[in-house]
């Protein structure tokens, strides 16, 4: 146990004031603030400071100048670019006297929806950098999803590529933007939009602008001072309603608490090479491709490729080889599909992980045979911890930089300081050490968390009304005895079979464990007799042909370590599971799929294939029910 961790930990809980005040000291201020928190106005209300300015302007006054700060990847491209903190800073200025002179503002929105290259991430830092307020919108979403984003924001501009490039595929961007804005009911001022040699964007006479012959004459602007609580971004993320639920990241406990991740998180410091391999579009990217990493002032990576296929399973090791990489953060998802491609891990072992220390997982849950699996190939720390959009940086984590290497598979490790967390019954009642149940943090959330939805208070609402004084997850889970918190998979994933509680994430833990598995799914689906029952969806390794047998298998082995009462006894082994862009089980889809319910192809979807394939196979089992 770690000694650090622990009293830092109990001081986050004992003197959260005087706890948070001096992490707050790793943040230069216009205006220091005098408290932590207050009741009424939240976290370091009465500061002033610049996120831009935090990001890129002090590391150049400190000296640290010729520094590299990002490096951009692109194995689509083939190409490869460093950029010193001087050239980002001019570079951030400049694309914010562009944005400044196109009318934006403190507190305007601006929409950007781009591809992973460098304007993007210079796009994000020049807006913070005037106090607008950014929505970055993952680029390729579909039209009516970022027309319901636009009317939400209603921004003074968007920002766009001429294309982004999913795997071999180029994808166009203007076509998107042009018939999002058709839907939309809010008119942007103007589209300014960068060309990319990949594809060539038709443009609007008097509506669209070109970016770099705006840039090319834009004069560059400093810093304005914001208010702690002043809104940095919004970031939509999916609604139960089909509505995006925009949330709101506050300047100043978005800053403090990501500088504090760094060092006492993820264990670096200034000059590090830092890398997540995630998209701008989530939150990962925002928090740790862009902000976090910079307030640090390390080098953050930004990569514009797939774990496979851009151009094999090696590229994840190629990177962190090439680029020195300190610390990797990538999703589960992504480790799965390379281990699916190459499952002893040769390109690993031809190619090594550099001076890689750590490698952390997050965005789904971690199953502990893939979390094994890497971390027995890796020779290095796998360490699974858990957050969402709504909190803007883990929850729970070993903290590595607090010397923490505590870890367990299946867990995503202990809560991090300042968070207080609690397992609940359905009456708010405290369940026994090992038992299931609702997974809730005690008000109030830490610096950086959301502070409200944009223009949906309502709906904020909701996430504190079910347990009052506690924020509500949404994710079902346990802590065992040695105060692991185990994360099990999202409320609606624990069914009830028959009266019994399961969770259907354990369930997936022992499905994922045979030998001949690369991925799956256990969701519960509508039963006459039980109410609910679990369903299986298993992807095969490479070569793997005696379906039916391996579907028996599955069965055995989950009654075998659940009982019978785990009444597994639907198992379809598919070629591939539906997944959203930043790689999560569409989980949700394949319940309704089995339902029989109608089902729209979701919007953030990455293989509609996947899903449309495993539609087509439950017609057929229909059709050969009724035959």
């Amino acid at each position: 146990m770690s000694e650090r961790y622990q009293a830092a930990y109990r001081r986050s809980l004992d003197d959260s004031e005087g706890f948070w005040l001096d992490a707050a000291a790793a943040i230069d201020w216009d205006r220091a603030p005098s408290r932590a928190w207050d009741e009424d106005k939240g976290w370091f209300a009465d500061g002033l400071l610049n996120t831009c300015y935090n990001a890129v302007d002090r590391h150049v006054l400190a000296g640290r100048g010729s520094a590299v700060a990002v490096i951009h990847e692109s194995p689509v491209t083939g190409t490869r670019q460093e950029i010193s903190y001087d050239v980002l800073l001019e570079q951030v200025s400049r694309t914010a006297g562009m944005l400044a002179g196109l009318g934006v503002g403190k507190g305007d929105r601006v929409v950007i929806y781009m591809p992973m290259i460098l304007q993007t991430l210079v796009a994000m830092l020049a807006c913070a950098r005037i106090g607008a307020i950014h929505s970055v919108v993952f680029g390729g979403f579909a039209a009516p999803e970022l027309a319901k984003r636009i009317d939400d924001a209603k921004p003074k501009l968007l920002l766009t590529a001429s294309c982004g490039i999913e795997g071999a595929k180029v994808v166009p961007y203007k076509p998107l933007v042009d018939h999002a804005l058709e839907l939309a009911s809010h008119s942007v001022g103007h589209v300014v939009l960068f060309q990319r040699p990949q594809a060539a964007a038709a443009m609007m006479e008097g509506r669209d602008l070109d970016w770099s012959a705006l840039l090319a004459q834009a004069s560059t602007v400093p810093c304005v001072p914001v208010a702690a609580t002043d809104p940095l971004y919004i970031l939509y993320t999916s609604g139960t309603t089909g509505t995006p639920k925009g949330v709101v990241r506050q300047n100043g406990g978005h800053a403090v608490a990501l500088a504090w991740s760094m060092a006492h998180i993820y264990g670096v410091d200034a000059g590090d090479v830092f890398w997540a391999a995630s998209d701008v579009g989530w939150v990962v990217g925002h928090s740790y491709i862009v902000y976090g990493p910079l307030i640090a002032g390390c080098t953050t990576l930004l990569f514009e490729g797939k774990p496979v296929g851009t151009p094999d399973a090696g590229t994840f090791w190629r990177t962190i080889e090439r680029n020195a990489v300190d610390i990797f953060f990538t999703a589960p998802t992504a480790i799965r599909a390379i281990r699916k491609e190459d499952p002893e891990a040769t390109f690993l072992a031809e190619i090594g992980t550099g001076r890689l220390r750590a490698m952390f997982l997050a965005g789904e849950r971690a199953d502990p045979d893939t979390v094994q699996w890497a971390e027995e190939k890796l020779h290095r720390p796998v360490i699974d911890h858990w957050w969402q959009t709504e909190l803007g940086w883990p929850a729970l984590a070993a903290c590595f930089g607090l010397g923490d290497n505590r870890r367990r598979p299946g867990s995503a490790g202990f809560p991090v300081p300042g968070y207080r967390f609690a397992v609940l019954d359905e009456n708010g009642v405290e369940v026994p050490l090992g038992a299931t149940g609702n997974i809730v943090i005690r008000q109030p959330l830490p610096p950086g968390c959301y502070t409200s939805l944009w223009n949906n208070p309502a709906t904020f609402a909701r996430s504190f009304e079910a347990f009052p004084g506690y924020y509500e997850t949404g994710d079902a889970g346990h802590v065992d005895a040695d105060g692991f918190v185990n994360i099990m998979g999202r409320t609606d994933d624990i069914i009830n079979v028959a009266g019994h509680r399961l969770s259907t994430g354990q369930m997936e833990e022992i499905v994922a464990r045979h030998p001949a598995i690369s991925e799956c799914a256990v969701v519960g689906v509508d039963d006459q007799l039980k109410g609910m029952i679990p369903m299986a969806f298993a992807v095969p390794k490479a070569g793997v042909e005696q379906r039916a047998e391996l579907c028996r298998e599955i069965i055995a082995s989950v009654r075998d370590e659940l009982g019978p009462v785990a009444a597994l006894k639907h198992v379809h082994v598919v070629d591939a599971l539906p997944k959203t862009r930043s790689g999560k089980i569409l989980r949700a889809a394949l319940r309704k799929v089995a339902n029989g319910e109608p089902i729209e192809m979701p919007p953030t979807i990455e293989n509609p294939d996947a899903l449309s394939r495993i539609r087509e196979l439950f017609v057929l089992l229909d059709f050969a029910d009724k035959a």
